[in-house]
């Protein structure tokens, strides 16, 4: 293993932070000073050390789910000084990683964790997201046609940050979605898809004319804020790190073989669960079991 990749997936160390402590020279294997981000690691063997602190390959890991309130950014710092979710989370979570982003605007399930590579699973798979969307004017024709095919913009700008580089973009079709309020004033809706670009929802609804005022996840696969308050946080259950568990040995495996077949990828497409598959009966969201 890359010893990048070592220390991003057994430390709280993301991919980037590793390089730069490799190359600053903060990084020792069996003693010798190492500055190759692509050096080779041998798990259970060498010995790593990052600013005199051993890095072991571990099962360990915690995970929490926090309500992002909106007025909040998802990162460390930020150079104009706006608030930060680590502004308002306990001092015992300030080495957490953010699976995924929230924009400054948006609100809900914000998954954390003290593993790199549990990150890094969450973030690259494409499990389930649900979220609760509050637009500006009419749920079109258009728009729902949108959502069942795909879309792809050359230019998807409007709805963008002003700073970001992304122009074009391809929106996959939605796995499903279920309209609740359609008003000519503006219109609610709940929509599930199962990737995370940068304000993908925003961007979509933006090519229509439309304007996102108010976005909220309200689950992430089979993890719900379960009655959270804004700005607190919880653990998982038992049973959702159970779940969280079995996917990551699934990912494990699939990685050690450096394939995915297709019947392991689509058994865990929607849902941490076998026995809990969302079914979006013409891409309409199922009604939650009492």
């Amino acid at each position: 293993m890359r010893l990048n990749k070592y220390i991003a997936h057994y430390s709280s160390y993301s991919r980037r932070e590793a390089d730069k402590a490799i190359e600053s020279g903060y990084v020792k294997i069996n003693g010798e000073l190492v500055t190759n981000p692509a050096t080779s690691v041998e798990e259970g063997k060498d010995i790593v050390y990052v600013s005199g602190k051993q890095v072991s390959p571990s099962d360990k890991y915690t995970v929490i789910v926090y309500n992002k309130p909106k007025g909040e950014l998802v990162t460390k710092s930020d150079p104009q000084g706006r608030k930060t979710i680590y502004d308002t989370l306990s001092k015992e979570y300030k080495h957490y990683i953010p699976v995924g982003r929230l924009d400054f605007a948006s609100e809900g399930v914000l998954l954390l964790t003290d593993a790199s590579k549990v990150a890094s699973a969450l973030m690259e798979s494409d499990l389930q997201r649900i979220y609760k969307i509050k637009i500006k004017g009419l749920i079109t024709p258009q728009m729902e046609e949108a959502m069942l095919n795909g879309l792809v913009l050359k230019n998807a700008t409007a709805g963008g940050h002003s700073h970001s580089k992304i122009v074009a973009m391809e929106f996959k079709p939605f796995l499903g979605y279920k309209i609740q309020k359609n008003q000519p004033n503006f219109s609610i809706l709940k929509v599930a898809i199962n990737e995370g670009q940068n304000r993908e929802l925003r961007r979509f609804f933006a090519h229509f004319g439309t304007e996102v005022v108010d976005l909220k996840r309200i689950s992430f696969a089979e993890i719900e804020l379960n009655n959270l308050p804004t700005g607190k946080v919880r653990f998982l259950s038992r049973s959702e790190y159970s779940a969280l568990h079995k996917f990551l040995k699934e990912e494990k495996k699939s990685e050690s073989k450096d394939e995915k077949k297709t019947t392991a990828k689509e058994s865990k497409k929607h849902s941490f669960k076998d026995d809990k598959k969302q079914n979006f009966k013409d891409k309409k969201l199922p009604k939650k079991k009492s």
